[in-house]
């Protein structure tokens, strides 16, 4: 079967309605409950008023918990109107004001003050003779994960245990942190892990929050039954657990002949382990997730430094699909095409001659893509064409994008991309990953953006100001599968970093236009 087109096995539940998600799931005598979270991310709970809620048909009960006032009720519809009803009063002398514009200026002066060393080869001095020095500053907003499914979560306790059905990526951290609440011994809590309305790294919570909050609410109960918790689309959007702000400052020193001799890369964005009990992993040393990508690249770039600026907010980040790797392409990769421009190098050679002779797996992907584009320069008849490569998960991936301009705008029509996962399982399934990956990291690319206002609340709600890619903004993708004889890598994460800075690098070379900031026309309040 290794090495032939298979089709998934829930691929026929999923079509027919038949398979069981979390929102699926009725047990008898359940409660359905929503949680009234803080507007600001560090609030408490100060005070509540829960008469008005309380009065409102099919509610319960109302009980605070730690992440904020719990609301039970008959049905969903009954637990949103006492939520609204609710009157809450909140404790923000912990909780973070600043606006995104505020936050990022911070994020961007702590780069330029070169942060903490987490990679550095040869003398960066030589910085200091290069003949041209160029520089670039990226900035990325918080991105929430917009699952179809928003966060959801079933308990049902009885005679001091406790059963569970939710989509849990990490049931080994959310059974624990069950128990504690509940304070019963970990063996007594049973998790019936159950297919995910998408996830994107939304259910993969190092803080076990989820967790922590369904058995919040089953304690507070005061009874043993059968609660569901959900989250509204507006919960999960205002809610946090986002891919974190992230600032770039990039700096390369060429010599007369274009010869880079110098590369630095300061990151400043929060650690996604930090505050976590996987933070004990890190051992004291830096979060590797926050700058991936950024460290260990392929290229000879001569001396080279890779700089990390710890930041640190109430807002709660976690990791978002490909993690490090969707902001650190996007800066490394855009800021190389234009180093390439600089020194006057076609952008598919000039990356291959900077690739030592030993690098064959990261030179055959960068080929394969060029050649299944027809690569001929990054332009012609009238479209731009943009490659990037990165190599994330264990696996080597260039994209080549094709961009035409529509109004002013970019639209990407055609991508081809190349892939090098070692031993190919089930192509099927890979290209599937990919297209998936492709349409996620555009979607992202054109739309999303998280802001905060001044004072700290989420501007954002839902799909009509956090919009994602609609199918016609989709664009044909063609998948080339290199074959190999090394061990299976992933590719779930590994199609979504290269898309980006290909389509940034195309409508550079279409229009002039240099984006720095992402998503593509979109700015920081």
């Amino acid at each position: 079967l290794i090495g032939t087109d298979r089709p998934r096995l829930d691929s026929a539940s999923k079509s027919a309605g038949t398979a069981q998600f979390t929102m699926d799931v009725y047990r008898d005598g359940m409660l359905t409950v929503v949680v009234a979270h803080p507007p600001r991310f560090g609030a408490t709970v100060a005070r509540v008023d829960d008469g008005a809620a309380l009065a409102v048909k099919g509610v319960q009960m109302v009980r605070t918990v730690p992440s904020g006032v719990a609301v039970y009720a008959d049905n969903t519809y009954a637990a949103l109107k006492g939520r609204d009803a609710l009157i809450v009063e909140w404790d923000d002398s912990q909780a973070e004001t600043r606006s995104s514009a505020q936050m990022a200026a911070a994020y961007a002066e702590a780069a330029a003050q070169g942060g903490q060393t987490v990679e550095e080869d040869g003398d960066l001095s030589a910085m200091d003779g290069a003949a041209r020095v160029l520089t670039a500053e990226y900035r990325f907003p918080y991105l929430a994960h917009a699952p179809m499914e928003p966060l959801d979560a079933v308990i049902e306790t009885k005679n001091g245990k406790a059963e569970l059905w939710f989509a849990s990526q990490f049931p080994s951290f959310d059974k624990p942190t069950i128990a504690g609440a509940l304070g019963i011994p970990p063996e007594d809590v049973s998790i019936n892990v159950l297919m995910a309305g998408g996830s994107f790294g939304r259910r993969a919570q190092g803080s076990a929050h989820l967790a922590a909050e369904i058995g919040a609410i089953a304690k507070a109960a005061g009874r043993d039954g059968a609660f569901k918790l959900v989250w509204t689309r507006e919960d999960d959007v205002k809610g946090g657990y986002y891919r974190p702000m992230t600032v770039h400052r990039l700096r390369a020193g060429l010599d007369a002949d274009g010869t880079i001799l110098a590369w630095e890369n300061v990151v400043a964005n929060q650690s996604i382990l930090g505050g976590t009990p996987m933070e004990a992993m890190l051992q004291g040393g830096p979060d590797n997730t926050s700058f991936e990508g950024s460290t260990g690249l392929p290229y000879r770039f001569g001396a080279r430094r890779i700089g990390w600026a710890r930041m640190d907010s109430p807002v709660s980040v976690l990791w978002w699909r490909s993690v490090g790797h969707t902001h650190t392409a996007y800066a490394v990769e855009t800021f190389l095409d234009e180093v390439l421009e600089a020194a006057g190098k076609d952008p598919v050679q000039g990356r291959l001659d900077l690739l030592p002779p030993d690098a064959l797996r990261e030179r055959a992907v960068i080929q394969e893509a060029a050649r299944m584009a027809g690569w001929q320069g990054p332009r012609r008849d009238g479209k731009g064409y943009g490659v990037a490569y990165t190599k994330s998960f264990g696996t080597y991936v260039a994209e080549v994008v094709e961009v035409e301009d529509r109004g002013g705008a970019p639209r990407v029509t055609r991508v081809w991309c190349a892939v090098d996962c070692g031993i190919a399982v089930n192509p099927n399934v890979i290209r599937a990953q990919m297209e998936g990956g492709i349409g996620y990291a555009l979607s992202a690319a054109l739309h999303s953006q998280i802001t905060l206002a001044p004072g700290g609340t989420v501007e954002q709600s839902n799909f009509h100001d956090y919009p994602i890619l609609r199918i016609a903004e989709m664009p044909a993708v063609e998948v080339s599968i290199i074959r190999s004889d090394a061990d299976p890598t992933g590719v779930g994460e590994p199609g979504v970093p290269p898309l980006a800075p290909a389509m940034a690098n195309a409508w550079r070379a279409l229009s002039g236009a240099r984006q720095y900031q992402l998503p593509f026309g979109g700015a920081m309040s």
